[in-house]
């Protein structure tokens, strides 16, 4: 089948560079490559803030080191996903070229502006960016009637809502606390992870695992993202915090059963499709972790760092490797480099949660622990990816 018209048109004119230059050719390349350099570099300096090695410069509290990880790394992940996803999935272009270096610097000035003095225009450029990335996506969804993935659009719009009303809270226009608008950001992250894990991790068990049938049922998407809804919609609303550990753990359990159905005792040979089955398994932990924190018996943050680093770390760092990798057209395999990568994440995650669970008099060891591993996780896929992401296809064709 011929590539839509309009994706032809566009790599004519914008996604194929002749030189092998390709880092503006399609959305997954400048966002995954800031994204990497972003999450390595910036939680060492976080964390030498936090045990006193520098003062108190970077960011103002846990919450704005949460603000950068959430709506600096996770968001840019997610946006050269979607950017490089909607294209695929509308048969539209979406933006490339010097309309895409726009986008990346628009993101690179919001993590500026968060070193600054300068709150308000940190507020409108954070606010701005997934709003702009919005007005990218819907675009192509309405040219093509893609009404399938509406729900993105409205998904970004929520995440700048999110970002601004953090930033108005902080400079004291809105009585809203700014840890909710964190847990809403959270949420709508966890609700978009729940929603394209659906989508691929059973479709890439099958292809990638000998044997493998995943499957999915119904009752249990239905629960499993319904779930995620309700939680958000209780974070929102600010609801009672026994109603939230029951949403909780309902969703905990229907997430569990979801995994059990794909099957990821499956999947320990094929290391591209275990990292994701692990980092959805965090989903169930983060769940569960923050049920048992509303009634006092784990610390909070360990919930949220399960969230944090388990499912958003380990999903977008097997998604970073296996979308560069099919986009730049090599193979589906991993070498070391992946491997280390997956397990580094993995390992940071556990050492953060269960670590401080364990060792709580070792707290600190295992934050910076934590923090060696994260880093050294995308650092070493930035020099890994570096050339793969900004030169074009092996096979010759644009994107």
């Amino acid at each position: 089948m011929s590539k839509p018209r309009a994706i032809e048109e566009s790599a004519s004119k914008s996604d194929f560079y002749p030189d092998g230059f390709a880092l503006w050719a399609l959305g997954f390349r400048p966002f995954y490559l800031l994204a990497s350099i972003f999450a390595a570099v910036s939680i060492l300096i976080w964390v030498a803030q936090y045990v006193g090695l520098l003062p108190a410069a970077y960011v103002r509290s846990p919450l704005w080191h949460g603000h950068e990880m959430l709506f600096g790394y996770a968001l840019a992940v997610i946006t050269g996903f979607l950017f490089t996803a909607g294209r695929n999935w509308s048969g539209q272009p979406t933006p490339t070229g010097a309309t895409l270096a726009a986008f990346a610097l628009l993101w690179i000035a919001g993590r500026v502006l968060m070193l600054t003095p300068f709150a308000i225009a940190a507020a409108v450029v954070n606010a701005a960016f997934p709003l702009a990335a919005a007005v990218a996506l819907v675009i192509p969804f309405a040219k093509s009637r893609n009404r399938r993935n509406y729900f993105f659009v409205a998904l970004f719009v929520l995440l700048g809502a999110a970002v601004l009303a953090m930033h108005l809270s902080w400079l004291g226009v809105l009585a809203w606390p700014e840890r909710a608008s964190l847990q809403v950001g959270l949420d709508v992250v966890l609700f978009i992870i729940a929603v394209m894990g659906g989508r691929v991790i059973p479709m890439f068990t099958n292809n990638g695992v000998p044997g493998a049938q995943a499957i999915r049922r119904p009752l249990v998407e239905k629960l499993a993202l319904g779930s995620v809804l309700a939680l958000l919609g209780a974070d929102v609303l600010q609801a009672p915090a026994d109603v939230i550990a029951v949403i909780a753990l309902v969703a905990a359990l229907a997430h569990a059963a979801r995994l059990y159905l794909w099957q990821p005792w499956r999947t320990f040979g094929t290391p591209i499709v275990w990292v994701l089955h692990a980092a959805y398994a965090w989903i169930v932990v983060y769940l569960v972790l923050r049920a048992l924190a509303v009634f006092g018996l784990v610390a909070e943050p360990l919930a949220v760092h399960a969230l944090t680093i388990g499912v958003i770390g380990g999903m977008t760092i097997g998604m970073m490797t296996r979308t560069a990798r099919g986009h730049t057209g090599r193979p589906l395999i991993t070498d070391g480099y992946e491997v280390a990568c997956y397990v580094l994440v993995q390992c940071a995650a556990v050492t953060r949660v269960f670590g401080a669970m364990i060792l709580p008099h070792a707290y600190l060891a295992t934050v910076i622990g934590s923090a060696i591993c994260w880093a050294a996780a995308f650092a070493l896929y930035a020099i890994r990816y570096w050339p793969i992401l900004s030169r074009a296809r092996l096979d010759g064709k644009p994107g």
